[in-house]
């Protein structure tokens, strides 16, 4: 149904924004699936994770898959990260779109004060916090979101104070509203991201379609070369290709290199065929079937 991002600096109350909002969404009548992705359900350590620029690469890149695995239609995906990089918000954006679902931005926009605050007090507690110099350094590389750029768009917005987030803030409100309201075509209130062909998934079969459809058309080339080098002037009218397969007719010689222009025209237009339609045939037979076809139209009597 939806992914939501949740970002802001190093403890500026991520995580209790997404524990509010989780518990908003379950108050709704059905109550949506609410999947909660961070660092700790993955069992990742925060200054283990933010280490340095590689082991943070790695995290992102976890956090990503783990989200791109739990993306459905029928699920809210809360990502509770510090997502400070804008880059990266741009690649959960994409995920969502070509899951063709909801997207949206919640944002702690948290005083860097209160922030080095609620670092200490958890220090104090035991609680899992950050190391001084990670927590300088995570701040000085944070990227605001900007709501006019389209992977933080919509974006909710929390002025988390000294004393906390409130449950029922107005960013959780509007966001618990935009994740749940139905689409009307009319408002456009609500946007559904729609996949683009960059972004689909390619299809389990058609690689090896694909590969199948290679051979197969490399196989004709090579028996129409084999016919035309044993025949007397290097001309036969007629080419069989087995008992199951049409034969090809023609009224000429066709030369190696028109052969493989006609085979390269042939591949390319049936990968683009099948971005729209069926995938391209995954056995020999259909796809050999399917090439003599397209010679004999192009080359030969038909």
């Amino acid at each position: 149904m939806a992914l939501v991002v949740i970002c802001g600096q190093p403890c500026s109350g991520k995580s209790t924004a997404a524990m509010c909002l989780t518990e908003a969404l379950q108050g709704i009548d059905p109550k949506p699936i609410v999947r909660l992705i961070d660092e700790s359900s993955l069992h990742l350590d925060r200054n283990q994770s933010y280490a340095n620029m590689i082991v943070e690469k790695n995290l992102r890149g976890v956090l990503r898959s783990e989200v791109d695995r739990s993306l459905t239609k029928d699920s809210i995906v809360i990502v509770d990260s510090l997502n400070n990089i804008k880059g990266y918000r741009y690649e959960l954006w994409c995920l969502a779109r070509a899951s063709g679902i909801r997207f949206c931005v919640l944002y702690c926009d948290t005083n860097e004060n209160h922030c080095r605050e609620w670092n200490s007090e958890r220090q104090q507690k035991g609680e899992p916090t950050y190391d001084d110099h990670i927590f300088e350094d995570l701040v000085r590389r944070f990227e605001k979101p900007d709501r006019r750029n389209r992977w933080d768009s919509p974006l909710f917005e929390l002025w988390p104070s000294k004393d906390g987030i409130e449950p029922l803030s107005p960013a959780i409100t509007e966001a618990v509203s935009y994740l749940t309201k139905k689409v009307d075509s009319r408002t456009r209130d609500v946007r559904i991201l729609q996949p683009t062909i960059a972004t689909q998934n390619v299809r389990a079969s058609e690689a090896n379609s694909l590969y199948e459809m290679d051979q197969a058309t490399q196989e004709v080339i090579n028996a129409i070369v084999e016919a035309q080098s044993q025949s007397v002037g290097g001309f036969v009218k007629r080419i069989s290709l087995g008992q199951q397969l049409p034969s090809i007719d023609i009224e000429r010689q066709v030369s190696l290199p028109e052969l493989r222009s006609l085979r390269r025209t042939f591949i390319k237009l049936t990968g683009q065929s099948s971005l729209s339609g069926p995938p391209p045939p995954s056995d020999a037979d259909s796809a050999k079937r399917m090439f003599v076809d397209y010679l004999n139209r192009e080359i030969g009597t038909a």
